[in-house]
Parts: structure tokens; C-alpha cells; sequence
């Protein structure tokens, strides 16, 4: 049986109300539409770093770094001591008043950013996020119709649910008027495979053929994840984002990059995922690893797009407070002192070798990809057919689980496995990776 690293962290022990206490709880006073990950609950109690410790002091390796949210460690002492440095001075004051971190961070962000991408809005999630960025494309460019992706995802809110194409991600919501989705440029799945050097220029028609066909000609924008998230890691041929871009901006949309995952050097090759397709959007999403697990979430655009918020009255009254802007600041600060980009290259390669040695192994691994830390295992029936392998990935999920290893799904039918754990993840750790997935593949 594969061994975790050894790790100097010791747990506090856990004195709070047991798992089945939590469990009764959580049944009688919580939303009964929350979903609970594996067969038997999971409840952590206390994270370092890479790592997580469930109630009963047990260590796992977070493979999916709390659903692509915790970019820099658990508790990573940098930013926890910014965090409370602020919480203990000014914990809240809204961009009513002036105050320095949002100002500080606003610009250390922007400095990140290519070209006019200098103005930024903080919310809360990446939900909001996304709504306030097809809002600012609508005003700024007076059209209605919006152009996103079909197998994407962005969001829980009723915009985000109009955006997503995935339906067991939305109810049927109002907000999918004037949504139009286009195909996906998925390689393994699509029409164009990874050996069409043309395929990103082909899947971008349908970009095209949907401003022609579907809407009045002329687009508010086109959303799009750099790389698909909860729809299985899906990275795009090379050239798709541009050419889909010119389309949309030829009937005068705006592009909008969700960076909720890809974002903040994970992809290794570059900070933005964007970037990967030599592309500069006209309005960026940030969520998730800006915050390493806080609620911070951003909008980033150019000054032109941004004046079209002047014209209301406009604010979030949590969006960017001392406490978010300093922990925001903090991560920037590990991600390029630690070299944690660098760290994701390396160790992503790495971890893809790997994964090619177990797909040639393996008969249910249909196909594996990804940039740096951001990786997916698809899973099917017959590699021939490719019919989608949901019970062979969740059986795959729930055995690591019990080796140590936390992992997460994704794909339109729960087929592929996500692999995103923290930037700080060692090489020792991607070894241990490997050989719990080999083995849990294996059925053993």
C-alpha cells in the first residue's frame, strides 16, 4: 500500500462534536440540495499545506486543493498571519471610505495583467464575478446576446446556471434567455481530435455560425474558461480562443476569460490560462486561488469597459474588504516567492508522464491532459466506443480516498477524474499520487 510522505505537522486533537453529530446536523438545519462527496461523509477538521486530517487525527494528500481553491497550502503561515494582522486592526470597511489594501492590491493584481487590463472590481465568488462581467459587456456594448460554451460552467447563481451547459449544474432558470451555446473544443470527444493541427480554427466556426444563425448578428460577448473546469479539464487546441475571439469582437462583443481555475500560475507555462492561447481578453474572472480559500473573488477589465459603471450607483459592500485584500496580497507574494508557477510546471510534467505510464497500462483510462497541476483522467467503458466510465471513476475516487488521496470529478457524466492539489505540492507527493491511482485503478 502506497505511503504518505512524511510530514513535521502535528494536528491538534480534536475535542469538537463527533462525525455523526455534524452528520444529524447537517440533515436537519442545512440546504438538503448540498451533496456529500463519497459514500462514507468525510469531515476534516485541519489543513497544512498539501494536507488535510479528518476527526480522527488521519492525514490525506488534497488532489483537488478544496475544489481548486486552495492555491498556496492550507493555513500557509504567510497568509494566515496577513489575515490577522488586518482582522485584528479593521476587519471591514466598505469602498465608500478610502482604505489602503484594496488600493495596494488592486494594483499589484492589475500589474499582472497584459495590455489595458488595469481597472479591477472585487466581489465575492466567482459566481458574481461572472454576472457583474456579462452585465459591464451588455452596457458596454448595448447588445443582449451572450455566446458561451457547451460542456463549461460558470457558476451557482441564476446567471451563472443561464451560462453553464451542463444540466445536472442547473435548474430552469429565466437567465438562459439570450444565452447561446457552442460546441465544445474537446479533442478527445469532439469532432476534431488532438492530430488535426486545424482543429482549433474548425471548432471556432461554430462561434461564428451562431452569431450568424441564432442572434441578431451583432453579441454582447463570449464566455469561456481558459481550460474547462467542472467539465473534466478540458484543454482547447491551439488557436481556438483566437479565432473564436475574432469572431466575436468582428459583431462587436467583448471576450470574457474565466480564470476561476486556471488562474494564478497553475497551468505552469504561463500565469493566466488565457495566456496558453496567446489571446488578451477584454474582461478576466478571478475566484477560488486568489483567496487560497477565502471569499475574494475579482473582475478585471480594461478602463473604457470599466467607465460603463459609473453611469448607476454602483458597489459590494464586501467586495475587497482589509481582510481579503490582505490575504490576496499574501498570496502573490508566495506564488512568486515560493516559485510556485515554476513548482506547477515541473511537477505537472511530472505527474502527466506518469499518467501516460498508467493510461498504457490501464484499459478504463481513455485519455489523460492537462497544464501543470491541472489534469484530468477521463475514464471509459471501451476505449473503442468511448463510452463514458462514471462507475469506473467514482470507484477509482472513493478507493484513493481510502489509500489517502482526495480527488475530484468532473465531465458531463462524471467520467474524469480532477487533479488540481496545492502549488506546494513535492515531488514525492506526485509519486505517492501515482501509485494510489495505480493502484485504485487497478482494483486493488
Amino acid at each position: 500500500m502506497p505511503s504518505l510522505p512524511p510530514t513535521s505537522h502535528q494536528p491538534q486533537p480534536y475535542t469538537g462534536p463527533s462525525k455523526a453529530e455534524v452528520l444529524a446536523l447537517r440533515r436537519e438545519f442545512l440546504n438538503p440540495g448540498l451533496f456529500l462527496y463519497y459514500k462514507e461523509p468525510l469531515m476534516l477538521v485541519e489543513g497544512k499545506m498539501q494536507y488535510v486530517w479528518d476527526e480522527t487525527g488521519r492525514r490525506y494528500l488534497d488532489g483537488i486543493g478544496g475544489i481548486v481553491t486552495v492555491s498556496v497550502g492550507h493555513c500557509h503561515p504567510q497568509v494566515v498571519a496577513a489575515a490577522n494582522r488586518q482582522q485584528a486592526l479593521l476587519p471591514h470597511s466598505t469602498t465608500i471610505y478610502l482604505q489602503p489594501n484594496i488600493a495596494q492590491y488592486a494594483a499589484k493584481l492589475a500589474a499582472k495583467m497584459p495590455g489595458k487590463l488595469k481597472v479591477c472590481y472585487f466581489v465575492n465568488s466567482g459566481s458574481e464575478a461572472n454576472d457583474l462581467a456579462v452585465m459591464m459587456a451588455r452596457l458596454y456594448t448595448g447588445n443582449y446576446d451572450v455566446i458561451a460554451l457547451r460542456n463549461g460552467y460558470h457558476g451557482g447563481n441564476a446567471s451563472g446556471m443561464g451560462l453553464t451547459a451542463q444540466s445536472n449544474w442547473k435548474f430552469n432558470v429565466p437567465h438562459s434567455f439570450g444565452v447561446h451555446h457552442a460546441v465544445s473544443p474537446y479533442p478527445y470527444r469532439g469532432t476534431f481530435g488532438s492530430d488535426d493541427p486545424d482543429a482549433g480554427r474548425k471548432y471556432a466556426h461554430d462561434v461564428r455560425d451562431l452569431i450568424e444563425t441564432a442572434t441578431p448578428g451583432k453579441i454582447a460577448g463570449f464566455i469561456a474558461e481558459s481550460i474547462q473546469g467542472v467539465g473534466g479539464f478540458v484543454v482547447f487546441p491551439d488557436g481556438y480562443l483566437a479565432e473564436a475571439y475574432r469572431h466575436v469582437r468582428a459583431a462587436g462583443g467583448v471576450c470574457i476569460a474565466d480564470e476561476v481555475q486556471t488562474g494564478f500560475g497553475r497551468t505552469g507555462t504561463h500565469y493566466w490560462g488565457f495566456e496558453t492561447q496567446g489571446v488578451v481578453p477584454d474582461i478576466v474572472t478571478l475566484a477560488k486561488g486568489i483567496g487560497n480559500g477565502a471569499p475574494l473573488a475579482a473582475v478585471i477589465t480594461t478602463p473604457e469597459i470599466a467607465a460603463v459603471m459609473t453611469e448607476k450607483v454602483h458597489f459590494n459592500t464586501f467586495g475587497g474588504n482589509p481582510v481579503v485584500s490582505a490575504i490576496g496580497q499574501a498570496v502573490l507574494e508566495v506564488i512568486e516567492n515560493e516559485k510556485l508557477q515554476a513548482n506547477s510546471l515541473a511537477l505537472g510534467a511530472h505527474l502527466l508522464s506518469g499518467l501516460e505510464r498508467l493510461k498504457a497500462r490501464h484499459p478504463i483510462i481513455g485519455d489523460v491532459r492537462g497544464r501543470g497541476l491541472m489534469l484530468g483522467i477521463e475514464f471509459v467503458k471501451d476505449r473503442t466506443t468511448k463510452e463514458p466510465g462514471r462507475e469506473e471513476c467514482a470507484r477509482v475516487v472513493e478507493r484513493a480516498r481510502e489509500l489517502g488521496l482526495l480527488l475530484g470529478k468532473g465531465g458531463m457524466w462524471g467520467q474524469t477524474i480532477r487533479l488540481a492539489p496545492p502549488m506546494c505540492l513535492t515531488k514525492a507527493d506526485a509519486d505517492f499520487i501515482l501509485a494510489v491511482l495505480d493502484e485504485a485503478i487497478g482494483g486493488g
